[in-house]
């Protein structure tokens, strides 16, 4: 099933009273997935267990800080972490966001859903540092509605 964008199974597995184990995955860790990770602990509360990384880590850029700042979400002492980290854990989904760590992603254990969000990187962004923030703001907003998609479909899956 495709809403907004966001593909989501609905054929229901699962433990209902397990937190649903999450991977947002892009490049660097330094924008989309801190940003997908960070809306969705908010967001998805104690049913989801979330986590980001990304497939060549580069750190956490201060305009995702500021962006997630703005709706009132404090990532200051984030990091950037490689997928390598996460590697024979099992996820219920791995959400890729980018084009580039969908090609190079690698296969988590336990039969995860993988879907893919492309969202464009805000980090590759040129002009002032307005418009640069601007870009960051915008692909905040882009995966805050896919998440507001997403949240609904995945819970009422488990239930």
């Amino acid at each position: 099933m495709s809403v907004q964008g966001v593909d989501v199974p609905t054929d229901g597995t699962g433990d209902p009273a397990a937190p649903i184990r999450v991977i947002f995955v892009c490049t660097g860790n330094s924008a989309r997935s801190q940003m997908a990770e960070a809306l969705l602990r908010r967001d998805g509360g104690p049913a989801f267990e979330v986590v980001s990384a990304g497939v060549s880590p580069r750190g956490v850029h201060p305009m995702t800080i500021r962006s997630l700042d703005k709706v009132g979400i404090d990532i200051t002492g984030a990091r950037s972490k490689s997928v390598a980290e996460f590697l024979g854990q099992r996820f219920d989904y791995v959400i890729t966001v980018c084009d580039r760590a969908r090609a190079s992603c690698p296969v988590f254990p336990g039969g995860s859903v993988t879907l893919h969000w492309g969202v464009d990187d805000p980090a590759e962004a040129t002009g002032t540092d307005e418009e640069r923030q601007q870009a960051f703001d915008r692909a905040l907003k882009d995966l805050a509605g896919r998440i507001r998609t997403f949240l609904p479909l995945v819970v009422n899956r488990r239930s």
